[in-house]
């Protein structure tokens, strides 16, 4: 959906209100946040400049391994000027799946594919979180955007963590629409959406394209109906990423 320079305006002046809201409310000064280099990180790392003041924004980079695209990360944070450190997980990685490794095989057989694959999401977060809890008032920020969420394209307990959510209800390319209305250069808001761990883009692992799925999102309208029935499945898999843990309902009084 193109959005007219005005809606861009608005919603980034209502986004820079919020992000200050609701660093308030949660008694947070400094934003937290892993760096990628690409759209959805720069975006949030920007309007928490925007927000907050470049002092209050903390950048982190979380490499595993040779990442071949880790110069857009440095590159975005001295374009914003927000202070940032590297933590390296590759060898925290491989100590974790020698510990799995070592369990029984008559409870797991063998370490999945998706086992390995959501481990390096959730060992960035909980890096995120140690560095958060060490540094006065500072908060971590989620930066998804609704595109992965529709989709589930998220790891729980991983990149799906966050104390808000800036980005999470506009799509990948109103994403990049924002980006452009703050004037982040090009290839920090174009360079095609990956994991870093898989080796291939997003759109590669998930088998269509984010243009075809925004605008599934936005209008309902879709052309391949096998496409369109791989969405709905991948929407319905994934809601539990999303909703509150359940807890068992009792009458016991609880002080109001």
């Amino acid at each position: 959906m193109k959005l007219q320079d005005e809606t861009l305006k608005e919603i980034v002046e209502s986004l820079t209100q919020w992000i200050r809201d609701e660093m308030e409310k949660i008694g947070g000064k400094k934003m937290i946040l892993g760096i990628s280099g690409g759209k959805d990180s720069s975006v949030v790392a920007a309007l928490g400049v925007r927000a907050l003041g470049r002092e209050n924004v903390i950048g982190v980079l979380m490499p595993k391994g040779e990442q071949i695209d880790i110069d857009f990360s440095y590159d975005i944070c001295e374009f914003l000027g927000i202070e940032n450190v590297t933590v390296p997980i590759d060898n925290i990685s491989k100590e974790y799946l020698k510990t799995l490794e070592k369990l029984p095989k008559s409870l797991m057989p063998e370490i999945s594919n998706d086992t390995s694959i959501n481990l390096s999401p959730r060992i960035r977060m909980t890096i995120l979180y140690a560095i958060s809890q060490s540094i006065e008032k500072s908060r971590v920020v989620h930066t998804g955007n609704l595109s992965e969420k529709w989709i589930g394209y998220t790891t729980v307990y991983g990149d799906n963590t966050g104390a808000f959510s800036p980005l999470g209800s506009f799509t990948s390319d109103e994403v990049i629409q924002i980006g452009r209305f703050l004037n982040l250069p090009e290839k920090f808001i174009v360079k095609p959406p990956a994991d870093g761990l898989t080796g291939k883009t997003d759109e590669m692992v998930i088998g269509f394209s984010y243009d075809t799925l925004n605008k599934y999102i936005r209008t309902g309208e879709i052309d391949d109906l096998k496409i369109k029935e791989k969405i709905d499945k991948m929407y319905n898999y994934s809601r539990f990423k999303f909703t509150p843990i359940p807890i068992f309902p009792n009458d016991l009084p609880i002080k109001e």
